[in-house]
Order: structure tokens, then sequence, then C-alpha cells
């Protein structure tokens, strides 16, 4: 069995990138799959934000990958110019990828690579730099700015200001760590609160340089520097409550030009806070248990339980599409679970006695205990409601979440078609991770034993 030797955090930028549109600039995301294992099959990992009309891309979203010493884990990067807000990639102008492995990268201090259309065609000269880093700090900053008073740069209105975070990297080389909302038309800007990691920002050394700018955004992506300013972690922290700390926002070449400059504005941190970032195995370690919950689809879209071709087929070995599905994912989920009793309901069935349509109803048909004992205990009851309830419709699943969010309500009071079954379980948990540490996050709610700090 594979063990995931540490979490890799992947740095993306590109440079002179194809121009697919007409009258402005491509408007680049970078998406990251991996290879599901099963020939040509790729699984969307993650994707950085869009940068409008630029060329040449930072990407200020980090990309997380698990690295496994032992596996070859291939990883493909695409690159797309997004003009819509679907989250389909299909109709969108490909600008080129690259494939190759994770143990490349890591093996390189900058895995660099000319982007391709297709194999062996090349997507004009655009290239792709990939940076990748250990995580070892899961500290974030959680941080609070303002300005006042800054330069207008536009004829028309006021300067549309935004501030990008960018941390020393080797050499003289700058990497953005993070980019702010654009506030329009305002010289004394608000930036909402926002959190970075430690990784991204200084790699955990409170003393390493960051540097923060300060520029006015334009449409066609040529943005005009305001101001910056140097400082780190640590003078950060400094600031208290009611009590902001306050950084001259200097433009370094009217600074040259003019003896009489002063600055072109003042940038005000109102709040710097770490906060510690927890993982799925430190909520699970610390004592977090997953309650599994199986709500199972009745109606006659699903097809005659008689015939092979439907999810529901009564096979002679009793296995069909639904008793996969179940049984996959519950082999999984089950070890995080130490009482393995799972509520299972149906709907979307005419149920008897009265063979009324019930949008949930219990799978082992007692109403006052609708738990199976263990993985197996809801495919017997599943086995035995298919053979004794009537396929019929609509399909209506609220009820059934209903029921479920009164559970998940309870315990907290308390304290891809075609894919291989094993794939498409994978998929599917590979969302519960994120889905929980979210959940937790945005109630504040730390593991019940939590972590120690690391010294």
């Amino acid at each position: 069995m594979a063990h995931c030797v540490t979490k890799v955090q992947l740095t993306i930028s590109c440079e002179n990138l194809m121009d697919k549109d007409v009258g402005s600039m491509s408007d680049p995301l970078c998406v990251l799959l991996q290879n599901a294992g099963a020939g040509d099959q790729w699984m969307e990992l993650d994707r950085t934000e869009r940068v409008k009309n630029c060329q040449s891309p930072q990407f200020a979203k980090k990309l997380e990958v698990d690295y496994f010493f032992e596996r070859v884990q291939k990883l493909k990067f695409g690159i797309y110019d997004i003009d819509n807000k679907s989250t389909n990639l299909s109709d969108d102008d490909y600008l080129g990828g690259v494939e190759c492995t994770l143990g490349q990268i890591v093996s390189s201090k900058t895995f660099a690579r000319p982007l391709q259309l297709k194999k062996g065609k090349l997507a004009g000269k655009g290239n792709i730099t990939v940076i990748a880093e250990e995580i070892r700090d899961k500290r974030t900053a959680v941080l609070q700015l303002e300005a006042r008073n800054l330069e207008n740069k536009d004829f028309m209105g006021k300067s549309d200001p935004f501030l990008e975070l960018y941390r020393q990297g080797d050499g003289d080389k700058w990497q953005l760590a993070y980019r702010s909302e654009v506030i329009k038309n305002n010289l004394n800007p608000n930036w909402k609160p926002f959190s970075v990691s430690l990784q991204s920002l200084c790699n955990g050394d409170l003393q390493k340089p960051i540097k923060v700018t300060c520029s006015d955004y334009d449409g066609d992506g040529s943005h005009d520097l305001i101001g910056l300013f140097e400082t780190n972690l640590s003078n950060l922290q400094q600031v208290e409550t009611g009590n902001p700390i306050e950084f001259e926002c200097i433009n370094p070449e009217k600074k040259k030009k003019k003896k009489s400059y002063k600055n072109s504005g003042v940038i005000r941190v109102q709040s710097c806070k770490l906060e510690t970032e927890y993982s799925f195995l430190d909520y699970v370690m610390g004592g977090c248990q997953i309650n599994f919950t199986v709500g199972v689809d009745f109606t006659g879209s699903n097809g005659d339980p008689r015939s092979p071709d439907s999810l529901h087929y009564i096979s002679p070995n009793g296995v069909n599409e639904y008793v996969t599905a179940i049984w996959s994912v519950g082999q999984v989920v089950q070890d995080y679970d130490t009482d393995k009793l799972f509520p299972a309901f149906g709907f979307g069935a005419q149920v008897p006695p009265d063979w009324q349509v019930s949008h949930e109803f219990s799978l082992n048909f007692n109403p006052n205990n609708p738990y199976c004992q263990g993985v197996q205990g809801i495919i017997d009851a599943y086995r035995n409601a298919i053979v004794n309830v009537r396929l019929y419709g609509p399909t209506n699943f609220c009820p059934i979440i209903t029921h479920v969010s009164r559970f998940a309500a309870a315990s907290t009071r308390e304290g891809t078609a075609g894919a291989p079954k094993e794939a498409l379980a994978q998929m599917v948990l590979a969302e519960v991770p994120k889905q929980l540490v979210s959940y937790f996050k945005m109630r504040n709610l730390a593991p019940l034993n939590p972590p120690k700090a690391a010294q």
C-alpha cells in the first residue's frame, strides 16, 4: 500500500502564450490533471485562478499534490483561454499543455518546458514554469489592509487599486503569493480580509522579505504601478487592534526623477494574525467521526430490474451498479465510523403495503430504526428492497438530504462515466476531506484534540 510521503505545493507561471482573442489578450487559467492509472484517463486535481488579458501570467493560487515516492505520478498541465463563467473547458480555447511526472518536477529546482498543442506540435513560443516546494508549515497569515491617498493614475475617474504580495525567491526573483480583488474608482480602498499560507508568503520564515505592490488595474492588462514597499511577517505582526501599521507606498521611478517626491500614498495593515490550517487527518486523528448515509434512487428511469441494462438489474450473482457503488465507497468510509451503523434510505418507489410513492423510506423497512450493520448490512437491505418495491418517480431526494442534515446538526451540537469502479469511488471520496475541512473551518472549529504546534 502506498503511503503519502508529503504534500507538495506547485507555483505556476507562463510566458509568451498564444493570443486567441480578437481585440484583446487571452485570459489564461491552468488546470492540473493526474493520470487515473487506466490508460489515457485523467482526473482533475485543481485549477488556478483566471488572469485577465495576460500573455505571461503568474498564477497566485498554488496547487497542492500528494507526493508518493514509490509511485510514478503522471501529471498534465493544461492552459486555457477562459471567456465565460462556465467551469466546463470544452468551449474554451486550448493554449497548450505539458505532460510530466511529479518526480521530474520535485527533482528540479525549476521545471520549465515549452507548451504543446499536441505531441510534437509546439504552442507557438509559449512555455510553462513550475516550482515545487514541500509543505512543512501549516500556518496561515490572516491580513486586512487598506490604503489612503493613493496617487490617481486615470485621466477619467480614479485609480482602480489592487494589491499583490510577493515572497523573495532565489536570487533577485520574487514569487507571487497573493493577489487581492480590484476596488474600482477609489483612492482610499479597504480590501477584504484574506488568508495566505506561510509556506507561500515566506516559507515559514517570519524574517524573510515580503514585497507588497499596489497597482491601478487596466482592463487590457497594462496595469500601472502606484507604489510598493518591503517588509516581513515579523514586522506585520506588531500591529495592534485599533492602531494600524503604516507603510509609505513608493514608486521607484518617480523617486529617482523627483527630489521632492515623498510617496504615492500610504498602505495600512489593520490586522495580522497567524492561524493553524488544520488538515483532514488533524480532525480524524483528533477524534472526528464520519457518518455514512446511503440514499438509493428507485425511480423508473433506472430501467426494469429484470433487464441486464438496468442499474437495478437483479442479476444471478447479486451484483449490479448500485451494489458496486455502495461497496466501493462504503469499504473506505466505514473505517472512520466506530459503531459501523449506517442509516440507509430509498426514494422514488411505491412501497408496500399501501403502495404509495415514498421519497424517504428506510431501506430495511423499519421506519424507527433505519440503521444497517456495516456495508454488507446495507447491501442486504438493498437486495431485499429491490424485489419488494415498485420503481416509480419522480426523482426527489430533498427529503433524504433534509433527514441527513438533521443527523449532522445533532452531531454538531453534541460535539464520471466510463471510468473504472475503483477510480470512480476515489473521485467521489477525494472530495470528502476538502468538504470536511471546509465545514469545520466555516464554523471556526478546531479538532477535539488538536496536534501540538511544531517548535
